[in-house]
């Protein structure tokens, strides 16, 4: 009689999880000279977790119902145990992913990790961008504060104003004419569901990754087992150790600095008889606020807003230098410092008022940003002399 096979090896050989594991996560081959930037995937995939987890607690204690949702939120706030650590989490992690989303599609960008044969990296990466804005869209309604209400209410009047598709996907998400418990019981739903539709992405992701292999600074593939190290230890320790220094800054901001995470007009119910004096989003939306608010037309800074991130999809095909690293593309170097820059004044600007001052820096910003993209990359790709 044979003898019993041993637990690992019967299911090694059945579903060889272990095997996969140590290869994509162990030995996985890393070039040697990644940098600090490098780290933010992996705190993008930590503070998901994080979100995902509070926001399942969340969602058992709230209610999705225009006379309830704000009560709900000061209980869970204020009566359930840790309700408030939570929720705290929760909110700060919004704050937390979008911040490592930015840095990490800025490093992308730098570092020509949208060329090939990376370009659907790039592109699942924007997509779990954009799928990322809708869910935190979604969930920035949910308290029924003011500014909740009332900034839904600015970003849905404007998508009302697209042809053809614009009224049906408000009327899909408003179930009426205005915001009321249908559009809130809705965007619950959108919001909670995302969350997991996001992982699925995320899986997508990372395959690409493991399928292309990372880029690196100097962008140049290494070629020989010289020039990689395996994951683990040496980027599993470095990670682990940004990771620490990460989750002090998120815990700093949870514990000591809880008024950055939402504005003040937030912890009062949604009136919609009276418009608080200034509409503000919060910070990670305020970029594209901004360049709505620029344009006199309705539709027009829409359309802008909108083109503002389909410039990023596009990339691939618009700059077509074989060299990927901006380190090493002299005008490049001076044009996309200048493209960040302009994202920053675009989101100081959406933060302000606006003023006459603030209308003429969002313009300039605004152009900027697409000059870079529409005129300075394809030129740089057919003329650019390489360092």
């Amino acid at each position: 009689m044979p003898a019993p096979e041993k637990t690992p090896g019967w299911l090694e050989r059945r579903l060889p999880v272990m095997s996969v594991l140590r290869r994509e996560y162990v030995a996985f081959p890393m070039p040697r000279n990644l940098n600090a930037l490098w780290s933010f995937g992996a705190f993008l995939m930590i503070t998901m977790a994080i979100m995902i987890a509070s926001g399942l607690f969340l969602a058992i204690n709230y209610t999705p119902d225009i006379t309830q949702a704000f009560a709900s939120v000061e209980a869970i706030d204020r009566q359930i145990p840790s309700g408030w650590f939570l929720r705290s989490l929760h909110m700060g992690g919004v704050t937390m992913l979008f911040a490592c989303l930015y840095i990490h599609i800025a490093r992308s960008l730098w570092y020509g990790s949208y060329k090939a044969p990376r370009e659907l990296l790039w592109l699942t990466g924007l997509g779990l961008m954009l799928m990322v804005m809708v869910t935190a869209f979604a969930g920035y309604v949910l308290p029924w504060g003011q500014m909740s209400y009332w900034g839904a209410t600015v970003v849905l009047n404007a998508a009302h104003t697209i042809p053809l598709i614009g009224k049906p996907v408000s009327e899909l998400l408003l179930g009426g004419e205005t915001l009321g418990n249908t559009a809130l019981h809705r965007l619950f739903v959108l919001h909670f569901t995302m969350a997991f539709a996001i992982l699925a992405v995320i899986a997508l992701h990372v395959t690409a990754l493991h399928v292309v292999k990372p880029n690196n600074p100097s962008g140049i593939d290494p070629v020989s087992p010289k020039q990689t190290l395996p994951f683990h230890p040496y980027y599993t320790s470095r990670d682990g150790f940004a990771l620490c220094l990460f989750l002090m800054v998120y815990a700093g901001l949870v514990f000591f600095l809880p008024d950055l995470l939402t504005l003040a007009d937030n912890y009062v119910q949604a009136n919609p008889l009276v418009t608080p004096r200034d509409i503000r989003p919060e910070w990670y939306f305020a970029p594209f606020y901004a360049i709505l608010r620029a344009v006199p037309s309705r539709l027009g800074g829409l359309l802008l807003a909108v083109g503002s991130l389909a410039v990023l999809f596009a990339l691939p095909s618009l700059d077509r230098s074989p060299t990927r690293s901006a380190t090493r593309r002299p005008l490049v170097r001076l044009s996309l410092p200048l493209a960040f820059l302009s994202f920053i004044l675009l989101g100081v600007a959406g933060m302000h008022p606006p003023t006459e001052t603030w209308l003429i820096v969002s313009r300039l910003a605004m152009a900027w940003w697409f000059i870079h993209f529409l005129v300075v990359m394809p030129l740089v790709s057919e003329r650019e002399i390489t360092s």
